[in-house]
């Protein structure tokens, strides 16, 4: 498969980018699109030239560090995947293919095709925990009992890898659906609810200090993203949030 990359270059945050043509012949379509800039990048060393720089970590779809923009769409035109489970098997032999970062203010590039997303991680820190007492008066979590349903929505928000594609999805680069994912997985569980009002609002504002938009109920965060995290959450973190505001 020969293919046409159209890739950004930025050397770094303050640098001005550009995108540059890179041919590539002998792509396998069973590769991996991480395989086939691995392929891009041991051409370019053995030229002399500078690698292009990407995120990536687990490479099984877990860490959510290889966040790209492939043809404008977050993580590519495959559906529920991250980059790394995106196949080349997806594209035809002769496609122009567009690798750019996620863009938001809030995701400055670091270099190339990489983004500083550590304002998720100061959401995160904000309030996404429970506290604990381990003063030898601890309780077996398995222990209390739980509805079921409130369990598997809990779960079902937990397993958001904080990659970025919704935010890069929206066009209000919203992080509306990762907080609010971060915050129904505590929320639907007695273990949050001690914390619950001091968590959504402390989130909330971190959210908004980082400079994330608003959301306007697109919907394009829940189709980009690859764990397919509900917009039920949004909905459930507005009505915590209301709440908390109320009893405050």
């Amino acid at each position: 498969m020969k293919l046409l990359l159209k890739i950004w270059r930025q050397k770094d945050a303050k640098s001005k980018g550009k995108i540059v043509d890179y041919p590539l012949d002998g792509v396998e379509e069973d590769m991996s699109f991480l395989e086939m800039l691995d392929v891009l990048n041991e051409q370019l060393i053995n030229k002399g030239e500078e690698p292009v720089v990407f995120d990536h970590d687990c490479r099984e779809g877990i860490c959510g560090m290889c966040s790209l923009q492939i043809n404008g769409e977050p993580h590519g035109p495959d559906r529920q995947v991250t980059t790394c489970q995106l196949h080349m098997r997806m594209f035809n032999d002769g496609d122009t293919i567009f690798i750019e970062p996620f863009r938001a203010n809030a995701f400055p590039v670091v270099k190339d095709l990489m983004v500083d997303r550590s304002a998720f991680d100061r959401i995160q820190h904000a309030g996404g925990y429970v506290s604990v007492n381990t003063s030898g008066n601890t309780i077996d979590a398995n222990a209390i009992p739980i509805n079921k349903d409130n369990a598997d929505d809990a779960f079902s928000a937990a397993t958001c890898i904080g990659c970025g594609a919704c935010v890069a999805a929206c066009k209000n680069a919203s992080a509306m659906l990762f907080t609010s994912a971060k915050v129904s997985q505590y929320a639907l569980l007695p273990q949050g609810q001690v914390e619950a009002a001091d968590r959504v609002q402390a989130m909330v504002a971190q959210m908004d200090a980082e400079g994330f938009g608003n959301c306007t109920n697109t919907g394009a965060c829940e189709i980009e993203c690859p764990k397919g995290i509900s917009l039920e959450n949004i909905a459930r973190m507005n009505r915590e949030y209301l709440s908390a505001s109320i009893k405050g």
